[in-house]
């Protein structure tokens, strides 16, 4: 019965001083609200930008050859680098670091693909059997590319999902033949992409060494994708001056020269996103801690406040035998209950308002925000404690009113 008789007696104080109850709640409520925000909008700017690395692996190298831009040993600048299957051996034998790696040739011209009397046109790419790891392919049905293929000239197929729905339909995909180019091409695998994109999943892998000889006649790699075993960007960017150096010898050109051949280092990039958003969650941090700071400290004075107003009214409770233990315990628990109470509604008002506008912020950079709700429940226990602290030095002050004093306070 105390305990329920003293919740009524602070709700009764609370209806008293209903709009300044009201206006320090609301310092507190959009505290909280403000930091469920921000970090949902955190969130949502890390997803967009995972979101644009989940099409690969993140310790990746892309290769590509481009055209000399500065005289080199008598040869004149405006040349062509185009690789070869001699580099992709060489940098597979001598880079050290090296996990996976693949070339990949693009096959120009017609791509339209026929199966019995449905034809579809489709993105056609010729790779070596570790693309589809670096790529992050998942093999729905049979198996993608391997070594095998690659040494006997195989015409073999591997199809996105969209190609199997497209041309052979409900029929089994494995063991059927496909016409590309006047050439069947064996089925052996059917394979979806792990981020859902239909690009991907629109086309068709084949085993480099019959691409080259069967559809380009020529000894061409379009791209060059080596990972990084470490995933450590120091040693990316040592694997990418010896990648650098070594195709610079072989193709005879100044390896100074940026424009003869470029190099995308997924992993410094990658790393330099981590540390930007890094940055932005401490700063979102101490922007969302700094205003639930503020509500606090507010909460603090208004109960100096109430406090000052009470004397007379504490006086009369200690002079009736009420304990300092139980004046700071009253003090403590209607600094509670406004602290509580309005970080509550906070929470709940962020995370709805996230949930609601979910659906309309989806962009290539801005994904899902959301707020953890581990962080956002750690939040509310801290601005809980934080509001009994607030509470404690007023209640102190409070319990070291002696009756006399207080019975003369106007």
């Amino acid at each position: 019965m105390f305990f329920i008789d003293r919740w009524i007696e602070i709700l009764s104080i609370i209806r008293k001083n209903k709009l300044r109850t009201l206006l320090t709640g609301f310092s507190v409520t959009w505290g909280i609200f403000m930091l469920i925000i921000l970090l949902g909008s955190g969130k949502g700017l890390e997803n967009g930008v995972h979101d644009q690395f989940a099409s690969s692996a993140v310790n990746t190298l892309w290769v590509w050859g481009g055209e000399t831009s500065l005289p080199y040993k008598g040869l004149k600048p405006g040349r062509d680098i185009s690789f070869r299957n001699a580099d992709y051996d060489q940098i597979k034998s001598s880079v050290t670091g090296v996990e996976y790696i693949s070339g990949r040739m693009f096959v120009w011209g017609s791509n339209t693909i026929s199966y019995k009397t449905e034809y579809g046109d489709f993105d056609i790419r010729s790779v070596h059997p570790d693309y589809g790891i670096i790529e992050k392919l998942s093999m729905s049905q049979g198996r993608f590319i391997n070594d095998n293929d690659i040494a006997e000239n195989r015409k073999v197929a591997v199809i996105g999902m969209a190609v199997k729905e497209a041309l052979i339909k409900q029929e089994e995909a494995i063991g059927k033949y496909i016409n590309i180019r006047g050439i069947p091409f064996l089925v052996v695998g059917v394979f979806t992409d792990d981020d859902g994109r239909q690009d991907n999943q629109r086309a068709v892998y084949l085993p480099i060494s019959t691409a080259q000889k069967a559809l380009a006649t020529i000894d061409r790699i379009n791209t060059l994708a080596v990972t990084v075993a470490s995933n450590d960007v120091s040693d990316s960017k040592r694997m990418e001056d010896e990648i650098r150096k070594d195709i610079a010898e072989r193709h005879v050109f100044d390896e100074k020269d940026k424009n003869a051949m470029f190099i995308w280092n997924a992993v410094e990039e990658f790393k330099q996103f981590q540390d930007l958003f890094a940055a932005i969650r401490l700063f979102i941090w101490i922007i969302g801690v700094g205003t639930i700071v503020a509500g606090i400290v507010g909460v603090s004075n208004i109960m100096m406040i109430s406090v000052k107003e009470r004397t007379r009214e504490i006086g009369i409770r200690k002079s009736l035998g009420a304990t300092p233990r139980s004046i700071v315990s009253m003090i403590m628990q209607e600094a509670l209950l406004i602290t509580g109470l309005s970080g509550y509604i906070g929470l709940v008002l962020g995370i709805g308002v996230l949930e609601l506008v979910n659906p309309y912020l989806q962009s290539e950079f801005f994904r899902n925000p959301e707020a953890d709700l581990r962080v956002a429940i750690s939040a509310l226990v801290v601005l809980v404690i934080a509001g009994m602290l607030a509470g404690f030095v007023p209640a102190r002050r409070a319990a070291a009113i002696k009756p006399v004093d207080a019975l003369k306070e106007e």
